[in-house]
This record gives C-alpha cells, structure tokens and sequence, in this order.
C-alpha cells in the first residue's frame, strides 16, 4: 500500500498497516528531520523492521541527501531476515514508481545492501572456513593474505601459500562496484565462488559505496574493530541499532579488559617469540627494524606500516590488524616516546609491564582500587609514564606487522596486556573505570583475575552519537526510556513507548505470586532449598504443561538456579510427571547441544507430542531465538532475574551511576531485571496473528517497582485481576484463554482498529482519531488466529 506521511510518500509491501507502525514511522521522521538522536520502544511481533525499512527507503526517494543505512543487528539470523525484508521493500517501492512513472536516479532505484560478519562465516578457503574459533580463522586469513606472506609466494612461483579468491579480489574486484543487488551471507558466498572474489573483502569493500548496510553493533562500538570497518562512514548515514535494549553491556565489554594468570604465562610465549624474531631480523634484515625506527622518530602512524607494503605491490593497501582500544577522541596524535621505539626495548617494556601483573596477582585477598592509584603505583614501580603506556596497543601493531608475524591468534595474550596497559594509561586518570582483583572464582575455587572494567557506558556509544547525525536505539523491552537514555548519557529528540493496537487480547500476562497451597513462590537465595516453594514452581509448570497444546518455554535466572530445581523436581517426581504430558528439552552453556535441543524442540511440537523448553534468562534461547505460533504457547518466568549481585564489577557500576548519574542501585537492578524478563516473555508473540500466555512467577513481580518496569504493550494487557495470582487461578484464566483464542477470526473485524488501509492512515494525518477498544471490550471479543 501507499501512503503519506507529510510530504513523504510511504511505499509499504504489505495491504495494511498498523496503527502503531504509522505512529513508528511519523517518529522516524521527526528524528531525521530534526536531524537528532531517538529511542523507540515498540511491541514485539508488531513488524519493526519492515517499518524502519519502509520508511527509510520511501524517504530516501523524498530526499536524496540523505545518507546510507546502517542497520545493526546481534546475531546472523537476525541480519539474514533484516536482508530478506528489505529485498521485499525495495521491490515494492520500485513497483510504484515504475507504475506512477516517477522520475528518479538510477542509483536510488539499484540499491546494493551489503551484510558484514566475521570472516569464518564469509570464507570460502577450505582450510580456514573450518576453523575452531574466529581469532584462529583471523590468523590463518592473514598468513595467506599479508603482504609479505604473498611476496613469498610469488617468489616461489607455484601458487602455494595464497587464497585464490584473495588474489582474484585484488586483481578485479578491490576497484569494481557491485551490481546491484541485496548481499547476505548465501548470495556473497555464491558471488565469491561465481567471480573468485574472496566475499570478505568485497563485503568489506562494497561497505564504502553501498546504500544499506547491515552488520553487527561490535563494528560501530568496538573503538579495535570500528576503526579498521567502519572508518570510512559518511556523518549523513542513519544509524539505527535494533533490539537495543543491551547496547549498555556491549558498550562496557567493549572498553573492559580481564587478565588471568594464564594469560600472564603465555605472554612470556609471546615475548620470547617476539625476541627471537627481533634477533633473526638483526642478522638478516637490519634495515626493516631501522626503518620502523625512523618512521616513529618521524611520528608516522603505525597503521602506514602496511599499507605502503602493499602500495609498493602496487595495490591499495589496508591494515588488518585492530586498533587501539580506546576512542576515536582519546587517540593520541603524538610520536611514541623514545623509550619504546626500538624493538627490543619495548619488548623489555611489555615484559616489565607483565612481570609487574603477575606480582599484583600473587596477592590473597580481593581488592578494588582506583585507577588513579594503580596507575601512580605502576608509574613509579616501573619508572615510565602514562605516555608510554598509551602507546602499547599502537606500538605491538607496529611490532607484529614489521616482524612480519603471522600466527595472531598465539599473541592475543600479549594483545590484551598491551589493551590493559593503553586503557590504564589513557582513562587511569578518570573515575569512569575501576580495577578489581579477585583471587578465587564465586566457587572459591582459585582462579586469579584482574579487571579493568569499564562503569561507565555512554563512554562507549558516545562517538556514534557524535559521529552520525540521527542514531536510533529501538527494541520491544527498553522501558523507561528516561532511565536508559540516562544511563547512555544523551538526550534524544525523540523518545516514545508505542503500545499494540488490538481489536483483540492476543496475549494474556499473569503474575503468579502463590501456590495452591498459598505458599508464596520467589527464587530469593533464602528460599530456593526450600520445599515448598520449589514443589510450588513444579506443579505450576505441570498443570501449565497439561493444559496448554504444543509448545511452552521456561525460563530459569541462571544455570546454577534451573540445575537445582531440575535436581529437586527429579527426587519429587515432577520430571516424569511433565514427560507425562510432553518432551523436556533443555538449554545449556554449550552452542551446539542447545541448537540440537531447540531443533528437538520444534520437531516434537510439529508431531503434536508437544514440548518443554527448560531455558536461563539472559541466556542464547532468550535473546535471539522467536517461539512463534504453536512452538510458544505459554512462556513462564520463574524468578526475578537479577544480575549476580555479589559482582564486584556490578557493585562498582551500581556505585558509579549512584555518584555520577544519580540513579539508585534498586533503581537499575530492577531495571535491568524487567527488561530480561520483558525479553523472556515477549518470546510468545511475533506477530498480531499470534497469541500467548506469559507468566511471571515470583511475588516481587507483583511490587509496582517491577511490575511498573514492565513495557506499556504489556501493561495494557494486564489486568487488575491477574497481578497476584495463584496456581489455580493462573491455570483457569490459561485454559478459557486458549479456548477463545483458538477460534477463527475474521479480518474485517480489525479494520480500522489494529489494521489501516490508505484511506485511514489519510484520515489520520488529517487529525482523526482511531477508536480503541478497552480490556472490557477485548475480553468480549472471541477471536482467533486471521482467516483471509
């Protein structure tokens, strides 16, 4: 359909469109107009991509100065499904114009999107497509594809040591221009094999001159990875970050460091490696370490190193190694200072530096300090300064590309030391960072860490608000909007919590607070041996499994939590009772056997055997995978989800935000709870044609601090008469609920209230309103899933 909003004409692929898609959309445009930041919540299953899609690529028509689309996702799935709906925009959008004879540029109508993800994924060498791990497909990559590792082989003249799809991308395509075309990971891979172009780097290339990208949140907020990916990015470009409501944890791992007493060791790997190499070179190739000598003292950037390799091949050279760790404004535009610019000085450095860790770590008792005081302390012990310190990261890349190192994946110890040494010596003056040791694991077990950790995340997402014009953080479960626009430290033009349009109650929200036995259930450490409360959360999940048809998904606050009560609930019987009534599947810390146990899962809801989905909050199954239709009927939190709060690190940050951003520590656990919660629970419903229970099962749920936490979509659907339930009651609001829901319903009967044709999306923009039924009226509404 087609409509305006404004003096934009909107291309959408679809016959109707949602109320709060036009209100999504009307938002869009306010942050792009204003030229501002925004901060949308929206429903789950309400269609947020296409809307974000369609309005973009109808308003790029409208506005030919308007920059790229950068879409960042968290998982491959996720940019393999935003690629294939905006193939479908895009069709639709130049099917109009065609028909209405609009008058446009070619480069508007042949959009190249182009999806980035690490290079495993993107690799068609037999060898390193079949590595363990990515840093170890990195390393193999670079030994076939580095300058000097490619003179060799054409020294050797018999094509070994070099990937052919490397070579036919230097030849042809590191200056050619794709043709246009929607590039996710299947069609770059059949485009490489096609052309014998390596899909890694001509991702990497097209990012320059495509009109939609799409790639993961590591390359705009990883200051190591963000440099090498996304230097290049035009200020107009828009940003839009989906499913944002954990970008504040991406942002502080990305600027935190963790040092074992393992890394320590192979670190003197590293050194002795490095030595040994700066000796060979000594003997054979003095003039290379002399060279990388003069070209410090000249105060030329490192990242040169290897570009004027390659330049001297003739070719456009690129630097493959990360940066620095620290943030575009932080980077220090200084020579490296004389006492690390010899080699084999500033591996005498970094082995002070690592001798002086490994000391710190030799102590007891667990100790949180200061950075400043760390920082004084390391200066005067070691007898250099924070320059040199700053330095690290920049000076070992410098290091590692003269010597001509190929094996990175052997030297990341070495690389996170020198990361440590370049946050210390560039923030250790700040109070936005906080060094924790703790000799012993939570088990008590010993395993010596020392952090660096980061407590303050708008450090992190601050250069991409200042970089890019408009940014857009939007997710189904990221309320209250204040407090994490609070916490990512900016203020956006826009900010709005968007409620579902129902012409029906498709989802049915209960808070559990009671057993049959009236016994209050809770997952507080105090009650989680006792009988009672665990027999409770055993015989709610039964009679939820008896009742509800197909699939139900259960999530735990963390593993230690779901093995305990598994453990009870098999000495009481509760497992077999369950096996009674459908097939158990569990989630657990290994990838594969969890991908295996969800496709069981699926397998047994498609015969009708029906499963369960024992699964863990914050968890892979609870933020990316969807249960829509029957493969999630019934969804239940036990618990309140709260982070560990024995964390020293959490207790640092709690600290942090109570000092510098006022935010009390209740405040933002709850926070932080709800918003896991919100996630677990709003793996029920993908779409308005689909319906579900969501069960929070613990009596603080019922407390307005948490329930309040919850997003508006859900708070409307909750009734007055479902905040503190029991098992009984829960178990027959579930089975009328189901009953009603699983009637047929007719389209017609959502016109005008959850779906708009052209005609009332026209009526809107002239200032009327829609009607809007209340829960009364929905509960009188006895609908099912849409016949057409």
């Amino acid at each position: 359909m087609k409509f305006n909003i404004g003096d934009t004409t909107i291309y959408f692929p679809y016959p109707y469109v949602y109320p709060e898609q036009y209100e999504y959309m009307k938002e869009l445009k306010h942050a792009l107009e204003s030229h501002g930041h925004g901060i949308i919540e929206m429903p789950t299953g309400t269609g947020k991509t296409v809307t974000i899609l369609s309005f973009i690529m109808s308003y790029q028509i409208s506005q030919p100065d308007v920059g790229k689309l950068i879409y960042c996702t968290r998982t491959v799935g996720e940019m393999t499904k935003v690629m294939a709906e905006l193939e479908r925009v895009v069709a639709y959008r130049n099917k109009c114009l065609e028909e209405d004879n609009v008058d446009i540029s070619k480069a508007k109508q042949g959009v190249i999107a182009v999806g980035l993800t690490t290079r495993r994924n993107l690799c068609l060498h037999p060898d390193v497509s079949m590595a363990d791990s990515r840093e170890e497909a990195d390393s193999m990559c670079r030994s076939l594809t580095a300058s000097w590792a490619r003179s060799a082989a054409i020294e050797r003249s018999d094509g070994s040591g070099v990937c052919e799809y490397y070579e036919g991308y230097r030849n042809e395509g590191s200056d050619a221009v794709l043709p246009p075309g929607f590039y996710d990971i299947d069609r770059l891979m059949e485009f490489g094999k096609q052309r014998k172009w390596c899909p890694y780097y001509t991702a990497r290339h097209a990012l320059n001159f495509a009109n939609v990208v799409v790639y993961n949140y590591q390359y705009l907020l990883d200051p190591k990875i963000a440099g090498l990916i996304s230097n290049q990015l035009a200020r107009e470009s828009i940003v839009v970050f989906d499913e944002a409501h954990n970008i504040d944890n991406v942002c502080i791992d990305a600027l935190s460091v963790n040092l074992r007493k393992d890394t320590l060791g192979k670190c003197n790997g590293n050194l002795t490696t490095l030595s040994n190499k700066i000796s060979d070179y000594k003997a054979r190739d003095a003039a290379r370490l002399r060279e990388e000598y003069e070209r410090l003292v000249r105060g030329i950037s490192t990242t040169l190193v290897e570009q004027r390799t390659e330049q001297a091949m003739g070719e456009s050279g690129v630097s493959e190694l990360l940066g620095a760790p620290v943030l575009p404004q932080d980077i220090v535009e200084e020579t490296v200072p004389g006492n690390i610019r010899r080699a084999e000085h500033f591996v005498s450095f970094l082995r002070r530096i690592v001798e002086y860790l490994r000391e710190k770590m030799t102590i007891q008792h667990v100790f949180q300090e200061n950075p400043k005081l760390f920082l004084n302390q390391m200066q005067n012990t070691l007898m250099t300064d924070a320059k040199s310190l700053r330095f690290c990261s920049e000076r070992l890349k410098s290091l590692v590309t003269t010597l001509e190192v190929e094996n990175l994946a052997e030297m990341t110890p070495l690389q996170l030391v020198s990361d440590f040494a370049t946050l210390l010596g560039t923030y250790g003056r700040s109070d936005n960072f906080a060094i924790i040791f703790e000799p012993t694991d939570h088990s008590g077990i010993p395993d010596p860490l020392l952090q660096l950790a980061c407590l303050d995340a708008s450090l992190g997402i601050k250069p991409v608000f200042a970089r890019f014009q408009t940014v857009i953080l939007t997710s189904g479960t990221i309320s209250p909007l204040n407090l994490y626009s609070k916490i990512l430290g900016f203020s956006p033009i826009v900010a709005r919590s968007l409620s579902m349009s129902m012409e029906r109650k498709c989802i049915c929200p209960m808070i559990v607070s009671r057993g049959p036995d009236q016994v209050s259930m809770t997952s507080k450490f105090i009650s989680r041996d006792d009988l009672s409360v665990v027999r409770n959360y055993g015989n709610l999940v039964i009679e939820l499994a008896t009742h509800v048809p197909d699939g139900m998904v259960v999530f735990f606050t963390s593993y230690v939590y779901m093995e305990l009560m598994i453990s009870y609930w098999d000495e009481m019987n509760v497992i077999n009772r369950i096996l009674d009534k459908k097939l158990v599947f569990i989630e657990t810390p290994d990838i594969t056997e969890s991908s295996l146990a969800l496709d069981n899962y699926r397998r047994a809801c498609d015969c009708g055997r029906g499963a369960v989905f024992l699964c863990v909050a914050r968890g892979k199954v609870a933020e990316g995978i969807d249960f829509d239709g029957h493969y999630g009927r019934a969804v239940v939190v036990i618990g309140v989800p709260f982070q560990y709060t024995e964390s020293r690190v959490l207790r640092a940050r709690l600290e942090y935000m109570r000092l510098a951003l006022q935010i009390k520590e209740s405040d933002y656990l709850s926070f932080d709870a709800m918003r896991q919660a919100s996630q677990c629970i709003g793996r029920v419903i993908r779409s308005k044609s689909d319906y579900g229970i969501m069960v929070l099962a613990d009596k603080r749920f019922v407390r307005n601090e948490k329930r309040g936490k919850l997003p508006p979509w859900i708070l409307d659907c909750l009734e007055d008469a479902h905040v503190d339930m029991d098992t009984d009651e829960a178990v027959g609001t579930a089975r009328r609920f189901l009953k009603d829901l699983a009637q047929p319903m007719q389209k017609s009967t959502a016109l005008g209230i959850a779906l708009l044709t052209g005609r009332e999306v026209a009526e809107l923009e002239s200032g009327k309103s829609l009607p809007k039924l209340s829960l009364n009226e929905l509960r009188k509404v006895t609908t099912g899933a849409f016949v057409e």
